[in-house]
């Protein structure tokens, strides 16, 4: 079910727990809760959304047709893109509800927002929703497991392979909220360090902004070889659209999507996405493993020609790992300390088909290849769904933020 912000502040905890789907808790030692806390009518709707729900939905049938007597159950939730909203949705959750974990949590700001009572009331929160690497570093917390990718991962990636191949100067269109701001601060360094400069920046408002022409005006003006746009889903789509528009790539600029996905792609249509550079940690068509899970989720997505991107596959993953977790901790256990579920979670590999094996390392970020891709041309392109060609794999070791400069108070030196 999804609890609406006029049900969230306007209602009295009690209605919003007889709510049609949230059902009152219950003592149950088979009984494990979920509450997948996402965008369902924002900017990030595609991007995150309905989409990643269905793929926790798909991991809980996939382990409860394996595991008959553990019970799952997923209540849902709109955050609005509101920290303040988010942390009243979980705290009903979690003291009313029964959540034991939360899962998606799409958006920074919302992000560590949730993280903050997830710790104080010790639940578990699988983060595949948002991106900033904050949330392993100076914000870690042991009861988060965090991935499949971040900031730093999609920066690397990204400026490192367009700053060594001659675009040796950068100007930035920035999101400004944490995510955004991560976002630049990662790929700047990179771009640093492979020998370019950043030129100038600009950040946007959000959420709200649909008029980019300012801000491209002044990325156009500075001359920069690349114009990094630090944002996603309905600002990247939009942004892209005013670029075509100014005519700036046929000038020779490179546009680098940091925080593109395939379902951006998918919003752009290949004439106009056609040569971008962007980092996933998953596309469908990898392997046959991801090839398998795409076949599974299809019905039930809500459109049979949706593409997954990574963070869809990580709640996915993320829903994977926890729910063995708890079948090997069993239930009750697992129920009473989040934080020494996830310390299990950590100590245990993970494999799934969507991203192979890997691990969770200790400040709590899922490890696991990160590849770089570039959108198809419409020549190319062997149909709807073949968008993508791989152009480089970072392996998992490499693929993030050393261990020892995340600033995590969890690690010890």
């Amino acid at each position: 079910m999804t609890i609406s912000r006029r049900a969230l502040l306007g209602a009295s905890p009690l209605a919003v727990l007889s709510a049609p789907g949230l059902v009152r808790a219950q003592p149950a030692d088979n009984l494990i809760r979920l509450g997948a806390l996402t965008d369902m009518s924002g900017p990030y709707r595609d991007v995150e959304g309905p989409t990643g729900t269905a793929c926790v939905q798909q991991a809980v049938a996939e382990f409860t047709e394996q595991n008959p007597g553990i019970r799952v159950e997923i209540i849902r939730a709109d955050h609005q893109n509101r920290p303040d909203i988010a942390s009243a949705i979980v705290r009903e959750w979690i003291d009313r509800a029964g959540v034991d974990a939360l899962v998606q949590v799409g958006n920074t700001a919302v992000a560590l927002a949730a993280n903050t009572v997830a710790r104080e009331k010790d639940k578990v929160h699988l983060n595949t929703g948002a991106l900033s690497s904050v949330l392993t570093g100076a914000q870690c917390s042991p009861n988060l497991m965090h991935g499949p990718l971040d900031t730093w991962a999609m920066g690397h990636a990204t400026a490192t392979a367009l700053t060594k191949a001659g675009g040796d100067s950068w100007f930035f269109v920035t999101a400004d909220y944490a995510f955004g701001h991560a976002l630049q601060e990662d790929a700047s360094q990179f771009v640093r360090a492979a020998g370019g400069k950043v030129v100038g920046s600009v950040r946007h408002p959000f959420p709200g902004t649909t008029d980019f022409a300012s801000f491209l005006l002044q990325a156009q003006s500075s001359r920069a070889k690349v114009i990094a746009l630090a944002h996603s889903g309905a600002d990247l789509i939009n942004c892209m659209k005013q670029t075509q528009e100014f005519g700036l790539t046929r000038r020779g600029t490179k546009v680098a999507g940091l925080g593109a996905f395939i379902t951006d792609v998918a919003g752009m249509g290949l004439p106009l996405a056609q040569g971008l550079i962007m980092t996933e940690s998953f596309y469908w068509d990898l392997n046959d493993r991801t090839r398998a899970f795409y076949n599974r989720l299809k019905p039930r997505l809500e459109r049979p020609t949706i593409l997954p991107n990574s963070l869809h596959a990580g709640a996915y993953a993320a829903t994977v790992h926890y729910l063995k977790t708890v079948k090997e901790m069993g239930v009750a256990e697992a129920k009473r300390s989040g934080q020494q579920t996830v310390a299990r979670m950590k100590q245990m590999p993970t494999d799934d088909d969507a991203f192979g094996r890997g691990m969770i390392r200790e400040d709590g970020q899922m490890i696991v290849p990160v590849h770089l891709f570039q959108v198809k041309t419409p020549e190319e392109s062997r149909g709807p769904a073949d968008v993508l060609k791989l152009i480089e794999t970072v392996p998992a070791e490499q693929a993030f933020r050393p261990l020892a400069e995340g600033g995590c108070p969890l690690i010890r030196n």
